[in-house]
């Protein structure tokens, strides 16, 4: 993955690659939701729990494999952006799971795909990150999607669970930001700060209800792989793309894990989605690909901060 250099330091051309890793992410964190629909005898804490033994297991197995230093101490030892980053992701996870158990699939993904506009302040006003015409007209047509998407489904969902996901967007917009503040920085010590943050919070709240740590096996399972698998795998290489392409760019490529989520809840559960959030889904993704298309084309420019 390479960043080919323009006559100004402040300017930087976003690879394919990047942009392919940050589009690939949203895809890959969308099978989560599945897996979590589908631990129906789980509520949101217990499964949260699970979830993170899944994401700090594997992070520092990785690390021990590689024969490097545990991941953990870092997370909260190596300055105030990685502390901000482990706040956004545990943020962002716990309130999107949560709504994901309590609300319809349709209204998560529209609350929490304001990521892009609450990213938008954030690297503005904390990394001082312009704005490009393209950025801009891409969340414009994407947010027209979204509510093209789920407009008549509104109703349905609990209020909790639709407050939960707009939070949900604000926690992974300051994780964006934290991670964009350096980045050539390892940001992978983060899966395991807020992964064990995650299983602490949890297990309080979950004992606290007078509930068993230990759900169904077959949950415990699912947990488990989404967290093993679609979160390492997905914010790994969201992590990779970030080192080329700037915070709101990066979170409007992944709002391709706002298209899928209900394309999957669809296939593998049969929660038919109405015409419109075909449609809706159809002028999302036209927004996020066709940024990706217009960033790599010849002259394309996406200006940043030069960390």
């Amino acid at each position: 993955m390479t960043a080919s250099a323009t006559t100004s330091p402040h300017v930087i051309r976003i690879s394919i690659a990047a942009s392919a890793m940050a589009l690939g992410a949203g895809v890959v964190w969308s099978f989560g939701a599945v897996t979590a629909r589908m631990a129906k005898h789980a509520d949101a804490f217990q499964y949260l729990i699970w979830r993170s033994v899944g994401v700090l297991v594997v992070m520092e197995l990785m690390a021990a494999l590689r024969r490097e230093p545990m991941l953990l101490p870092k997370a909260y030892t190596s300055g105030k952006w990685m502390l901000s980053a482990d706040f956004g992701l545990l943020l962002a996870s716990f309130m999107f799971v949560y709504a994901v158990k309590t609300t319809t699939a349709a209204n998560a993904s529209f609350l929490g795909s304001v990521t892009p506009l609450a990213a938008v302040v954030l690297a503005r006003f904390v990394l001082g990150e312009r704005l490009s015409r393209v950025t801009l007209g891409a969340i414009v047509v994407a947010s027209v999607g979204l509510v093209v998407t789920v407009f008549g489904d509104l109703h349905a969902g609990n209020m909790v669970g639709n407050i939960a996901a707009l939070t949900a967007s604000v926690g992974f917009a300051i994780y964006t930001i934290s991670v964009r503040s350096n980045p050539k920085a390892d940001w992978s010590p983060v899966l395991s700060g807020y992964a064990l943050a995650m299983i602490v919070l949890c297990s309080v709240i979950t004992l606290a209800q007078g509930k068993t740590l230990f759900p169904p096996a077959k949950d415990m399972g699912l947990a488990l792989v989404h967290g093993a698998v679609f979160i390492v795998v997905g914010t790994r290489l969201f992590n990779r793309g970030s080192r080329s392409v700037a915070a709101v760019p990066m979170t409007v490529f992944a709002q391709t894990e706002m298209v899928f989520v209900p394309l999957w809840v669809f296939l593998v559960l049969g929660d038919a989605p109405k015409a419109a959030t075909v449609v809706g889904g159809a002028i999302i993704f036209a927004a996020v690909v066709g940024k990706a298309v217009l960033d790599t084309s010849p002259g394309a420019v996406q200006p940043v901060q030069e960390c």
